[in-house]
This record gives structure tokens, sequence and C-alpha cells, in this order.
């Protein structure tokens, strides 16, 4: 299974345009937030995604909300995930998108999570094979320049009782194409390129 990955679009032009081109040979496509700008401008921005379908899972990001994405993608097969978890093709994808913990203040409604939050929304997940999460888990490829690890202790422990074979992140740009290991868990901060990965 060929699986592309990305994060942290932010109404790109040339990334988007680079993830349709790179589409075109992937089964299994991973969206991990971030598509819209402090919430502006995601359905027009996402909309030729929808033509991905079903080989498409997205998790928002804090720059849109769950709801936001819904209704952005309303109508495509392209599964949205927060909180849950899916099978495709034997492959177990869990989610979960926003901030989490909630960032420093910032001048604009982001979409955040706190840590009781999230673990409540990751613990009914049995399994997973890739986590997919808009925000690293504390201390692994979620070092910020300025503010030192910004990392989510919830994300951390679902990756530690999960044990997937990757927990695939975005959130924090300055640590984006960082790279980790949580057990057996390969941990990559993705970033808005084209990011290619294999469960072997």
């Amino acid at each position: 299974m060929k699986i592309l990955a990305f994060s942290d679009l932010h109404l790109s032009k040339p990334a988007a345009g680079e993830l349709l081109e790179a589409a075109k040979d992937a089964d299994l496509i991973l969206g991990v937030g971030d598509y819209a700008h402090q919430r502006k401008d995601l359905a027009r921005y996402v909309a030729p995604f929808a033509d991905w379908g079903a080989r498409a899972v997205f998790v928002p990001g804090n720059n849109e909300s769950e709801a936001e994405l819904r209704a952005a993608l309303a109508g495509s097969d392209v599964t949205i995930l927060h909180g849950e978890a899916i099978v495709i093709d034997g492959v177990t994808i869990a989610g979960i998108g926003a901030a989490i913990p909630p960032p420093p203040a910032i001048p604009w409604a982001s979409f955040d999570l706190t840590e009781d939050a999230a673990r409540a929304m990751l613990s009914p997940i049995e399994h997973a094979d890739i986590l997919v999460s808009h925000s690293p888990p504390n201390g692994v490829a979620d070092r910020h320049e300025e503010l030192g690890p910004l990392g989510s202790y919830a994300v951390l422990d679902a990756a530690k009782r999960l044990s997937p074979k990757w927990l695939l992140c975005g959130h924090i740009h300055d640590a984006w194409g960082a790279r980790g290991q949580i057990g057996t868990t390969q941990v990559l901060n993705l970033g808005p390129t084209p990011n290619w990965i294999t469960l072997d």
C-alpha cells in the first residue's frame, strides 16, 4: 500500500498542486490538519481534494473545526476522523484533530482540546496501525524554536498504549520533518510536502 501523508497546508496553492499530482500514485491519503488559515477559506481550498474520495482520511487541525471540515467535504467519500478509527484495506487508522493542549494565546479562535478532553476521546480506541494526530506527542517531533516542546501528553499516552506502526502529526511548524520513536512506533511531523510511508 502506497500511503501519502501531509499536514499544515494553510491555503498554500503550490503545496496543494504538488499533493494533487502526487496523489495519483497513492492508495491511501492522510491529511493531518490545518488546510485553512485562521478558519478562513476552507471549503474553496479543499474542494479539489474531494475527488480523492474513499482513498482519503482527514483530521481537522486547529485552523478549522471538525464541523467546518465535515461541512466543507460534505457529499464526498473523504473520511473525517476526530476521536475515531476506521479500517481501510485491513489497515486501522485512528485520528484526532485540534491543538492539544490549547496553544499560547492567539488573536483568533483556534480549534483546541484540553489534554483531558483528548484523553477521553482517544481512550475508547483499542487498536491502530496508524495514529493520525494534528498535534504531536509531548517530547517527540514537537519542539518550537522559542517555546520548547509543545506536544500532547494525551497523544503520547495513546501512542504508548496502542503501539501503532506510525504516529503522523503536524501543527508545530518548527518541527516539520522531525522524526522520533515511542517504543516501536515511528513518529513523523509531516509538514506540507508529500510524505510517503509504508507499513512494512
